[in-house]
């Protein structure tokens, strides 16, 4: 039984202080969406079990051609997404770029989320015709949410677990629904970064976005 190839939840934090900070609250919100210890966790299920809806910019039919035009073919992979303020029904809109992967979703998606449950002041999404879209955010919220939302989406004990048992990044990736790049952030995160190096579960991945 897989279960009992890994460390127990309530002892897997990270040995690092950051890593230890994302995880307390990862584990929180893994326990608020009902995910087992070792299961993915599905960001969609969870935005509807919030009052998030989640939309592609393709159903925008206000924007300008040349906004569209901007972040989904100029700036690409510039802007991943955004979440609205809350709206007169208490629901918010997450807008996701529909240029971008699945795996890109999941992990912008999680970060949105995790703005919403940890308080943060949703993001102001300014469009101007003369110099495109501009995102206005704050650097240390940012730098939380996506730490919190790349935790939550791969947490801790599953990382240890896969790594002694020889999965490559590429595999972890795969079950979690997740980028390689990801994968190798929270390794990174959480102070396995060595050990990942050491073993031969790392790998190559050019231009790989997270």
């Amino acid at each position: 039984m897989v279960t009992g190839m890994f460390q127990k939840p309530e002892n897997a934090l990270p040995m690092t202080r950051l890593g230890r900070q994302f995880e307390r609250k990862a584990i929180r919100i893994r326990q608020f969406a009902g995910a087992g210890y070792l299961e993915p966790l599905d960001p969609f299920e969870l935005a509807a079990k919030i009052g998030l809806r989640v939309v592609s910019l393709d159903e925008l039919r206000s924007l300008s051609p040349e906004v569209r035009s901007h972040l989904t073919e100029v700036d690409v992979n510039g802007w991943s997404g955004g979440a609205s303020p809350v709206l007169p029904d208490g629901s918010r809109v997450v807008i996701l770029n529909p240029k971008q992967s699945r795996t890109r979703h999941s992990a912008t998606l999680m970060e949105e989320i995790c703005h919403v449950l940890l308080g943060h002041k949703a993001d102001r999404l300014g469009v101007a015709q003369s110099s495109g879209a501009h995102r206005d955010y704050e650097e240390e919220r940012e730098r939380e949410a996506y730490g919190v939302g790349a935790a939550a989406l791969v947490p801790y004990h599953a990382l240890q677990g896969w790594l002694e048992k020889g999965q490559t990044t590429s595999e972890i990736a795969r079950r979690y629904g997740v980028s390689r790049k990801l994968v190798e952030y929270r390794f990174k995160i959480v102070g396995l970064w060595q050990r990942l190096k050491q073993s031969s579960s790392i790998e190559d991945h050019p231009n790989e976005r997270s």
